[in-house]
C-alpha cells in the first residue's frame, strides 16, 4: 500500500516538474551524445524528468528490498509466535521433554523459560484467549479437573504425566477401566495410579489377588489389610510370617510400625498373634522396637514390657521408660499419650 502511494506521488511530482520546465522555463529540445552515439532530440523538460524517473526506480528497488527483508523478519516472528503457543500448550500439558528452536531474540528467552515451566490456570479462562490451541487445552484441563474423561492420545503424553494419571483416575472412578486392568498394566497407567487403585482394591480383594499385586503395597494399603484380619466382613487369616513378608516390602519408620499396631488393636487379631508379630518384627528391625513396646503396654503386658526395656540401652526409648516409671508409681495414663 505504501509503495502504491509512493508511486502515485512520484509520478505526480515528475509530471509537475516536467510541466513546470516545459511551460515556464523552456520548451526547447536538446540532443545528447551518449557514449559516442547521438541520441534523437528530446524536450529539455523530458530530459529533466528522466533522472527523476531513474531516481524513482532506484528508490523503489531500495524500498522493495527492505520491504522484502521486513516481510522475512515478520514471517520469523509469526513462526516463533506459533512455536510460543505450542510451548504454552506443552507447559499446560506438563510434557517432560520439550525443546523449541526460536529464530528471534525476542522469543528465545520466553521459549527457554517455558521449556522449564509447568503452567496451571488460576481460573477458568477457556474461550477468552482468542487462540484455538490454547482454548482447546484449557478446556481439556477444566474437564479433567471436573472429573470428566477426555481423549489424550493426540497429545502423546507419558503414562507418568499428571494429566494422564488424573484422566485415567477419572476413567477408573467412572468404571471405564477395572482395577485388574490398571494393576495388570502398570506401564500404561503409571505406578502412582496403580498404588491408588490397589489401596482401594485391597479392601475386598481375596488373598490370591493381594499376593499377585503385592508389589503395589503402600502403608495405607497395609493398614487396610490388617483391618481385615479375622474381621466379620471380607475376612482374612494370615500367619505372622506372611504379615512380616508384606511389611518388609515397605521402608517403614518407627511411627509407621506404631500405626500398624494401633490398627491391629482395633481389628479382630488375637492378642497373642499381635504380640508375636511385633516381637518377630523387632527382632528383625530396630525400627519396630517402639511398636513392640507399645503393643506390650497396650495389651497390658506390663511385666513383659519391663523385661524388654531392661535389655535395651538405657539412653533409648525414654518415653516408654517414663511411662513405666509412672505406672510403677500407680499413675494410669493411656499409652497413646507417649507415642
Amino acid at each position: 500500500m505504501r509503495l502504491k502511494r509512493y508511486t502515485v506521488a512520484a509520478f505526480v511530482w515528475m509530471g509537475l516538474v516536467g510541466w513546470f520546465v516545459y511551460g515556464f522555463v523552456t520548451s526547447d529540445s536538446l540532443s545528447i551524445n551518449l557514449f559516442g552515439r547521438e541520441l534523437p532530440e528530446m524536450p529539455i523538460a523530458l530530459l529533466v524528468v528522466i533522472p527523476l524517473f531513474v531516481l524513482y526506480l532506484a528508490s523503489m528497488a531500495h524500498m522493495w528490498f527492505y520491504s522484502l527483508l521486513e516481510s522475512f523478519k515478520e514471517r520469523r516472528y509469526e513462526k516463533d509466535f506459533e512455536k510460543l503457543v505450542d510451548a504454552i500448550v506443552d507447559a499446560y500439558l506438563g510434557k517432560a521433554e520439550r525443546h523449541y528452536d526460536f529464530k528471534t531474540d525476542r522469543y528465545k528467552l520466553l521459549g527457554m523459560l517455558l521449556e522449564n515451566t509447568q503452567l496451571k490456570p488460576l481460573k477458568d479462562i477457556a474461550g477468552t484467549t482468542n487462540n484455538e490451541k490454547i482454548d482447546t487445552i484449557l478446556e481439556v484441563l477444566n474437564k479433567i479437573e471436573a472429573g470428566e474423561v477426555v481423549e489424550m492420545k493426540q497429545y502423546k503424553l507419558r503414562s507418568e504425566n499428571e494429566l494422564v494419571i488424573a484422566n485415567n483416575r477419572n476413567r477408573y472412578k467412572k468404571g471405564e477401566i477395572s482395577a485388574q486392568k490398571v494393576l495388570s498394566e502398570p506401564e500404561k497407567y503409571s505406578e502412582v495410579l496403580c498404588k491408588e487403585v490397589f489401596e482401594e482394591y485391597i479392601e475386598t480383594a481375596p488373598l490370591s489377588e493381594i499376593e499377585k499385586y503385592k508389589h503395589f503395597m503402600t502403608p495405607k494399603a497395609l493398614n487396610t489389610l490388617f483391618g481385615r484380619i479375622n474381621a466379620d466382613e471380607h475376612r482374612l487369616e494370615l500367619p505372622s510370617a506372611k504379615l512380616i513378608e508384606l511389611i518388609n516390602m515397605l521402608d517403614l519408620d518407627e511411627k509407621d510400625f506404631i500405626t500398624i499396631s494401633k490398627t491391629l488393636s482395633n481389628s479382630d487379631m488375637l492378642p497373642e498373634q499381635r504380640m508375636e508379630l511385633f516381637e518377630m518384627l523387632s527382632a528383625q528391625n530396630d525400627k519396630a522396637t517402639d511398636a513392640y513396646l507399645y503393643t506390650l503396654y497396650d495389651l497390658e503386658m506390663v511385666s513383659k514390657a519391663a523385661e524388654t526395656l531392661e535389655i535395651l540401652p538405657k539412653d533409648e526409648h525414654k518415653n516408654f521408660r517414663a511411662y513405666k516409671a509412672l505406672k510403677e508409681c500407680g499413675h494410669n495414663f493411656n499409652i497413646d499419650m507417649f507415642v
